[in-house]
């Protein structure tokens, strides 16, 4: 007995004592003898009482300590004999005990001493956070729960900190969940890549047979892998499968995609389709949702690929094939309309390319200016652009100093960060990533925003665009502008300037019209003609200094050779090195036995820059993602943080080899 009841027990027998004495004492005058009797028997009852209670107090300490004794014996062999593994670890996680489970199924050895780590791959202090953790081990997987007491001295100090894990086998719970994943419903969606520009000028007959090859193509490999295979369209099929039916597929690299090559239809033109797949969904209404997503971004990506959306994010297969233009001009006619309706409704334009920007994306942003003024005299409308930061700064000194009546056309990022409002509209060209646009506060702080680019799209694409007018078969974002310019009202009136800009962007990204050039651009360098572009004058905005000749004549004669591909390293870390790695990558392409090239260049932050270029037979655009860039198959880019560049140079060829392994 203990605490206030043991108080108030002490108390009542003190007064019971008192109250006999009391009792003794009040026939003291009345009989003396009677007295001296009852004090006796008071004495002699209080001092029973007091040992017999006495006694009894050790005997109960006696009981009490034998059963907390007895208890701890069973607790310890208990434990020690549970069917479940346990162990006790100290504070810095070393085995100081164990019971005979832990032995039999977990670790067979002596675990005394051992870092619990050296045993099983844990994270001890998250398990002992959060109470639990599951860990996959060689006897199966376990979800292990953690207990942690702590004892204190005098001062409330911790002196001592053990920690028991208990290791329950959820080994058959995890097979259950693998089965049910294995069987979950996976949807595929594929579509052929421009199914009636490829078949345009066929004969029916011919047109019939092609279309018979596809489809016994995609039949025999879907029932190859078990699954279900239904046309929806001439051009568009959907299939689902198990997701262990559908790792095949992954295994085997989707193999389709090759075998859809191999149909005759013209060599300029192979048959390509493009694939969506999802996984890792819980309803088959989700997959079909994720499934379309995954259709748009390889077709964004310029087709002849599928694309897997998994939780992790998204895996690429194919894009061997280049894109095919598309010749029908209906789309552009649709979006202009929708642009110039969107841009009616807003109070002001602003325009905004990639950092660092080049002839095409200035080159763009400065013909929609000019468009735009004419289209809606009195519209306030600017291009957002780093002074100091571009590759562009010969272009926007003449339209400066050919247009100096019409009001600014090139502000500084935060002058346009000072001029947005709720009814501004944000036009963005020449790239569809976040991550590089010129200003990440422009895009994220304007509501209404547009997208004009041809680059294959990325993961990270711009997704709240009101308008994503997006061809990556076009040659520039110059050209797709000049496209939709056509159809603005006004446009005849366009100053000759503006069009040497468009044009001078075309001429960069199709290297003078030799690279991912098509019927479409011919027509739009036509349309740029016809205003007064002056091909001179354009030719002109390509002058490089004599210093930028000799830094990209050391380059190439640097270049080393790797699986056909050029590797030339600068680490001069020079202001023009962009400029100059750039024109290197594309004169690397006309030495012998080439396919690709790669100039890893410093640069004045002390980052790292990898400059990718190839005529076709080899995808860049593939290698580059492996290093976190991106871009066109036959123009990519990555950049490094933190690394010297020869490690840069070290993943680019692991990226090489990887990427030939692959399509090997």
């Amino acid at each position: 007995m203990t605490g206030k009841r043991w108080t108030a027990f002490k108390l009542v027998s003190l007064l019971l004592v008192v109250a006999a004495l009391a009792s003794a004492f009040s026939v003291y005058e009345v009989n003396e003898v009677r007295f001296w009797m009852l004090l006796g028997i008071t004495a002699m009852t209080a001092l029973a009482f007091l040992t017999l209670f006495s006694a009894s107090q050790k005997n109960l300490h006696r009981f009490v300590t034998e059963m907390e004794s007895q208890i701890n014996i069973t607790e310890r062999d208990s434990l020690y004999r549970f069917p479940a593994p346990a162990v006790i670890v100290d504070g810095d996680g070393i085995v100081i005990w164990y019971n005979i489970a832990f032995t039999d199924q977990v670790y067979g050895g002596d675990a005394f001493g051992l870092h619990i780590t050296k045993i099983i791959d844990i994270d001890l202090r998250k398990t002992i956070e959060n109470k639990n953790t599951t860990v996959n081990y060689e006897t199966g997987n376990f979800r292990v729960s953690a207990f942690t007491t702590e004892k204190t001295d005098a001062n409330d100090e911790i002196i001592a900190e053990l920690t028991l894990l208990y290791f329950d086998d959820i080994s058959d719970y995890i097979s259950l969940a693998n089965k049910i994943n294995d069987i979950r419903p996976a949807v595929i969606l594929i579509s052929v890549d421009n199914y009636d520009d490829i078949l345009s000028g066929e004969k029916e007959s011919e047109k019939a047979n092609i279309s018979i090859q596809i489809d016994k193509l995609m039949e025999s490999y879907f029932d190859e892998h078990n699954a279900l295979l239904k046309k929806l369209d001439n051009d568009r099929f959907i299939a689902v499968a198990e997701e262990h039916d559908l790792n095949g597929m992954l295994a085997d690299k989707f193999r389709i995609l090759e075998k859809v090559r191999g149909i005759n239809v013209t060599e300029k033109n192979p048959v390509t389709i493009s694939i969506g797949v999802a996984m890792d969904t819980d309803s088959i209404i989700e997959s079909e949702q994720t499934a379309k997503q995954a259709l748009e971004m390889a077709q964004g990506r310029g087709g002849d690929q599928a694309a897997v959306k998994k939780e992790s994010g998204f895996e690429f297969f194919g894009g061997v094939a280049t894109g095919i233009e598309r010749n029908t001009k209906v789309k552009t006619r649709f979006v202009a309309t929708a642009f110039m309706e969107l841009i009616n409704t807003c109070d002001k334009v602003i325009i905004m390319g990639h950092r660092f920007g080049d002839l095409d994306s200035i080159g763009a942003g400065a013909g929609l200016v000019g468009a735009i003024r004419r289209f809606r005299p009195g519209k306030e409308v600017s291009m957002a652009v780093d002074p100091d930061r571009n590759l562009a700064k010969p272009i926007i000194e003449r339209l400066n100093e050919n247009l100096d009546d019409e009001p600014e056309i090139f502000i500084s990022p935060s002058e346009a960060l000072s001029r947005i409002t709720d009814d501004t509209l944000l036009i963005i060209v020449d790239t569809n990533n976040r991550d590089i646009i010129e200003n990440t506060e422009l895009c994220e702080r304007t509501k209404h925003i547009a997208v004009i680019d041809h680059h294959r799209q990325t993961v990270n694409y711009i997704d709240n665009a009101v308008i994503f007018h997006h061809e990556p078969y076009a040659s520039s974002a110059s050209e797709m502008t000049a496209e939709l310019i056509q159809y603005f009202t006004g446009i005849d009136k366009l100053p000759s300037y503006y069009a040497d800009a468009m044009l001078a962007g075309i001429m960069l990204d199709t290297k003078d019209f030799v690279m991912r050039t098509g019927v479409r651009t011919f027509e739009a360098a036509a349309f740029l003609k016809k205003l007064g572009a002056d091909m001179v004058a354009v030719k002109g905005l390509f002058a490089n200094t004599l210093e930028c000749v000799k830094h990209r004549s050391q380059l190439i004669s640097s270049t080393e050779i790797y699986n056909r591909c050029g590797i030339a390293l600068d680490d001069s870390g020079d202001s023009s090195a962009r400029v100059s790695a750039a024109q290197a990558a594309d004169e690397m392409l006309d030495i012998e036995g080439v396919d690709a090239s790669f100039v890893i260049f410093c640069i004045p932050d002390g980052g790292i820059n990898i400059s990718a270029r190839s005529r076709g037979a080899m995808n860049v655009q593939i290698i580059m993602e492996k290093l976190g860039g991106g871009g066109h198959q036959t123009m990519a880019a990555a950049q490094f943080t933190g690394i010297t560049i020869h490690e840069a140079k070290a993943k680019l060829v692991g990226a090489i080899d990887e990427h030939i392994a692959n399509i090997s």
